[in-house]
């Protein structure tokens, strides 16, 4: 591959060209994509640059990074020099994305489903402890031996970045693994930092940092929902924190862990609906206002305050940080002491070694004894690549590097290291896609999971006909809509002969009505009115709740008792039902069709024909 055709895949997130499917893989992961492997990209250069840097002549790099910067307001002030500011204030906000990202995962993310999130966070775990368990036995008795935390990190820019360089060869559940994985990892790293490398704790400025913590939750409770009180409580916080012993990025995880996070809800996108139809009789800057704000609030704070964020993070304070800490004096004498010093193999083997085996080895064993999944189109084999890949822990690990070492030249061997270990890695990890490729083996088929059941199901042509054809849709999507009439079509010229079954699979964050809608389609079916609705769904052209009453009306329903279904927790948990059966099936986006069991892919036009092959091979 040409220099200009790695930056140009980086750059563009490693995805193979958009196909006609709407991909179950949301906007928001394809933007953390996107602008986390361009972010490797700005991470890469500035670490290169710290490097050329520090390795030129005179002592510029260090005499910069150590220049004093005093911040006071009347008698008090806070000292620190360059690098410290970087480290201790501006790496705040990375460690806010952390933290925000967790609570997102938990509110409705892979770590809400248990069965899902087991073998993620069982394969952090597993990367978190063989590699801090193989540092500590090569460090055993040195002065460095409780800087284990090392080889503990993922650097999730660069390792979707080394994603990105492998392309189509890494499915697109498979970076969602590594987001969800990297996501428990940031959780170990953050325990670890306030733990183990925390200062001696003062009380008082802790019991000021406790009470401000207070006054955010109450600003909390209270619904303000605005960013600027909480900045101010925050820097305050920050200050209190700092004076207290403990780590001042501590304060970021922390807010993060309380940015609330919350998927889209229909009320409040009928409201905005109403004020925009209102706005556009009576344009005027007080109507634009209340516009604004009905349209801010019904996106979380956590998602907005991740989108206005993230780009900062990884284009300016990421790279900045780099530039701080990646520079080490790669002379001849460094570098042989580099190759004999535990340090240097102890977190090399940790992040290389350790990362890849403890991934692997806690992933096998969850899968093998049951007690979790992997995401559909996940592997075993890939899983050993994304293990590889997670061995570059350069951020982090150097973060704790300077946190743990106090000893500038075991620090400095720490580094190469790191950097050693991000190289090797990154070469590994990719050798190991080029291996296990993206295509799944020979004989490997993606079948319909569960089967159709006798019963429960919603079909077109009696269950048990020789053909049987599955869809998973979503009522909002367009390529449902335009397979439908091919579908109808399927079903006149072959009566009898093809059972077709509907199950639902909304795609919530890029369709906000979809969920809604097949909870509309399930609340028919109580009234066995499922198909007279359905067909009217996937026609509609809105979905609000008023639009889905008159569509039940249209129906035939009984729409008082509808109304009433439509918020059961019975027909969501069928709904459910169908997603997670999508999950196990290994569809990830709408349509997708399953024939006799077997998915199909390809146009539509290849799916019908499929199907009418299917139906020449069965006898008359």
């Amino acid at each position: 591959m040409s220099v200009s055709g790695m930056v140009r895949r980086i750059s563009e997130g490693g995805q193979a060209p958009r196909t006609e499917r709407t991909l179950r893989l949301d906007h928001r992961i394809r933007t953390v994509l996107v602008t986390e492997t361009r972010g490797a990209a700005a991470l890469l250069a500035a670490t290169v640059l710290a490097l050329i840097w520090a390795n030129l002549p005179g002592d510029s790099y260090e005499t910069l990074w150590h220049t004093e910067f005093t911040v006071g307001l009347g008698g008090a002030e806070i000292s620190e020099d360059l690098r410290h500011w970087v480290n201790d204030g501006l790496m705040v906000f990375f460690f806010l994305l952390a933290g925000m990202e967790i609570r997102r995962e938990l509110s409705f993310g892979d770590l809400r489903d248990r069965r899902a999130a087991t073998v993620p966070i069982l394969a952090a775990a597993g990367g978190m402890i063989v590699p801090a368990v193989i540092f500590a036995a090569i460090t055993a008795g040195t002065s460095a031996q409780h800087a284990w935390g090392m080889a503990m990190a993922t650097d999730i820019a660069f390792a979707l970045g080394v994603l990105a360089l492998v392309g189509p060869r890494c499915p697109a559940n498979v970076r969602v693994f590594l987001l969800t994985l990297a996501v428990v990892d940031d959780i170990g790293a953050i325990l670890v930092i306030a733990v183990v490398y925390t200062e001696a704790i003062h009380p008082v400025p802790l019991l000021v940092a406790a009470v401000l913590l207070g006054v955010a939750l109450a600003m909390r409770a209270a619904g303000v929902w605005r960013a600027t009180p909480y900045f101010v409580v925050g820097v305050a916080l920050w200050v209190a924190t700092v004076e207290s012993g403990l780590h001042p990025t501590i304060v970021g995880v922390v807010f993060g862990l309380l940015t609330p996070a919350f998927l889209a809800r229909t009320a409040d996108l009928d409201r905005i609906e109403r004020l925009l139809r209102k706005f556009r009789r009576e344009p005027g800057p007080e109507a634009a206002r209340t516009l604004t704000i009905a349209a801010q609030g019904a996106v979380s704070a956590n998602d907005r305050l991740q989108y206005l964020l993230r780009p900062w993070t990884s284009f300016l304070i990421v790279p900045l940080f780099a530039l701080a800490n990646a520079g080490v004096v790669l002379s001849p004498e460094a570098l042989s002491r580099a190759v004999t010093s535990p340090v240097t193999i102890g977190v090399f083997a940790g992040l290389v070694v350790g990362k890849t085996l403890g991934i692997w080895a806690a992933s096998a064993l969850v899968v093998r004894t049951g007690l979790g999944r992997l995401p559909s189109g996940v592997r075993l084999p890939q899983v050993l690549s994304v293990g590889a890949v997670a061995g570059i822990g350069f951020t982090v690990s150097l973060f704790i590097a300077e946190l743990a070492l106090t000893d500038e030249q075991v620090r400095d061997e720490a580094k190469i290291g790191i950097l050693a270990a991000a190289v090797v890695a990154t070469m590994l990890g990719w050798v190991l896609f080029r291996l296990t490729g993206r295509q799944k083996p020979a004989g490997e088929a993606t079948s319909l999971q569960p089967p159709v059941e006798p019963s429960g199901e919603h079909h077109r042509g009696p269950l048990g006909a020789p053909v049987e054809l599955v869809q998973f849709g979503d009522y909002e999507c367009p390529f449902c809509r335009d397979a439908a009439p091919a579908i109808t079509a399927l079903l006149d010229r072959h009566p009898g002969r093809i059972s077709y079954v509907w199950r639902n699979l909304p795609l919530d964050e890029i369709h906000p009505y979809a969920r809604r809608a097949a909870q509309a389609a399930e609340a028919a079916a109580a009234q066995n009115g499922f198909w007279a609705m359905h067909d009217r769904l996937i026609t509609a052209d809105a979905f609000d709740d008023e639009a889905l009453a008159g569509l039940a009306r249209a129906a035939g329903l009984d729409v008082s008792r509808f109304v009433v279904d439509l918020d059961t927790a019975i027909v969501a948990a069928q709904v459910d039902a169908d997603v997670r059966s999508a999950h196990d099936s290994g569809a990830d986006g709408t349509p997708t069709f399953f024939l006799n069991g077997t998915v199909v892919t390809g146009s539509l036009d290849e799916v019908v024909a499929a199907v009418e092959r299917a139906i020449d091979a069965v006898p008359v």
